[in-house]
């Protein structure tokens, strides 16, 4: 649950949120722009938590191989990266400096007793990092990636979980465009601002 609350949809900006609108302008279908929408989630939109697994898997299991520490596990393989011009990642982002809901995903976790190899890859990749004075912590995906293969899943499936995650949203955003706008507008990802109800909290027991 909160692996998915941790994807959710969170505004106009993704390519996402931007495909299913610009189709939806076109007069599409709802489940032709939500389509649209999905088809956009890829290597450079969500498809980090795959690839960013995958990695970890590497490094943990490199570790075992030549039987030496996760952090040097981590330190040999991203120089080896480096080498081939080659990026690690789920590790960086262009807003946050440190991503708060990756903190919150790890302490679930450990509350669950799921933090297993992956997660100390992942540890040990954000060290290696800040000791070459690089400011690239694990964000969400990384952390997404590593829980979900704690947990045992395919990675193959990983992809799958966040478009889970922002279908709903994306359903969302069709129907406002339909609703709202005009057909063929030009879209600015920019330019936009949240006009539905205020801010609510929820009460300590959710029937009353």
């Amino acid at each position: 649950d909160a692996i998915l609350v941790a994807s959710i949809d969170h505004g106009a900006t993704p390519p996402s949120a931007l495909a299913a609108r610009t189709v939806a302008s076109t007069g599409a279908s709802l489940s032709a722009s939500v389509a649209a929408g999905i088809m956009s989630i890829n290597r450079h939109h969500g498809g980090a938590i795959e690839d960013c697994a995958r990695h970890l898997k590497r490094i943990a299991d490199r570790a075992t191989r030549e039987s030496i520490s996760m952090d040097e596990a981590a330190s040999r393989t991203l120089a080896e990266m480096r080498e081939k011009g080659e990026r690690m990642p789920g590790f960086g982002h262009r807003y946050h400096t440190k991503d708060p809901r990756t903190a919150r995903l790890f302490e679930l976790a450990h509350e669950a007793g799921v933090d297993g190899v992956h997660i100390k890859a992942a540890r040990a990749v954000e060290k290696s990092f800040a000791d070459a004075k690089k400011a690239l912590p694990i964000n969400v995906d990384g952390a997404i990636g590593a829980i979900l293969a704690d947990l045992g899943m395919n990675p193959a499936a990983f992809n799958g979980i966040f478009v889970i995650a922002r279908t709903p949203g994306l359903v969302a955003h069709v129907i406002e465009e339909q609703s709202r706008e005009k057909p063929m507008r030009r879209i600015d990802p920019v330019n936009h601002g949240y006009d539905g109800p205020a801010p609510r909290s929820l009460t300590t027991n959710r029937h009353e």
